[in-house]
């Protein structure tokens, strides 16, 4: 078993994308979504998303070692089965959906959640929604879809710990924990839809120094920014990544 034989641009795109996820995971949520049509650029889509699985969940580590202690675990067990659910629902129907329709739905949902988010920004209570059952159920199926179709969860992620109101290190932990938990279950899956293989897996190593780059220099930005600043930009990548997947959907044929 050796490396994939990927041409130059393309194991520069991956580094690249190796370095943003690590940026993502300790400081800059949100960037992490420029990894995902990176690598969709320099091989095809479901071969990416398989690629792209290892290097996060590499990612996922160094953001739990950073934030482990900040993780908020109500959170995460009123969200994981949900998610859970989502995954298993992606695997069932991983190639029987094209990527110009998924593309849509979710830039589409993250768009609509992002203006109903900036509507309710000025309202004293809307505390509602977010504690509901009903809305940890659909985002955490919705997250968990996603990511198993292809590796999109974070802008939909963003969203809802935005929602909790959760503090900057909080919200870091609470996703590290997330992420990490969620990307290594969806491993059998990948194996068993033949996206992601030994090579794959070995290439994610090489590039874990790109990764652990990219986790310091998010780490640092991170200690830098306010808890408003924190979330503005976070919402803002999370709708530029939306938006994003939107335009390239309907520019894409079929």
């Amino acid at each position: 078993m050796g490396l994939p034989e990927w041409s130059a641009a393309t194991w520069i795109a991956v580094v690249l994308s190796a370095f943003c996820v690590g940026i993502s995971k300790t400081g800059v949520p949100g960037l992490g979504s420029v990894a995902v049509p990176l690598m969709a650029m320099a091989m095809p889509a479901k071969v990416s998303v398989g690629a792209l699985l290892p290097i996060l969940i590499i990612g996922d580590i160094f953001a739990v070692a950073w934030y482990r202690r900040h993780a908020v675990w109500s959170h995460l067990v009123r969200l994981i089965p949900w998610a859970v659910v989502g995954i298993v629902a992606g695997f069932a129907v991983m190639g029987r959906i094209s990527d110009k329709r998924l593309k849509l739905w979710i830039g589409f949902i993250v768009l609509a959640l992002s203006l109903l988010r900036a509507a309710k920004a000025d309202q004293a209570d809307d505390s509602r929604l977010p504690a509901s059952v009903s809305f940890a159920a659909f985002m955490g199926i919705l997250a968990g879809f996603t990511t198993m179709l292809a590796n999109a969860a974070g802008p939909i992620m963003v969203l809802y710990l935005l929602a909790m109101r959760l503090p900057k290190e909080g919200f870091l932990g609470t996703a590290a924990w997330y992420f990490l938990l969620m990307n290594c279950f969806k491993v059998p899956f990948s194996v068993r839809l033949g996206i992601l293989d030994g090579p794959a897996a070995l290439a994610a190593v090489v590039c874990a120094p790109a990764v652990a780059a990219g986790a310091i220099c998010g780490a640092a930005a991170a200690r830098r920014m306010s808890d408003r600043f924190f979330a503005s930009t976070a919402h803002a990548l999370a709708a530029a990544a939306a938006l994003y997947l939107v335009v390239s959907a309907l520019r894409q044929p079929g």
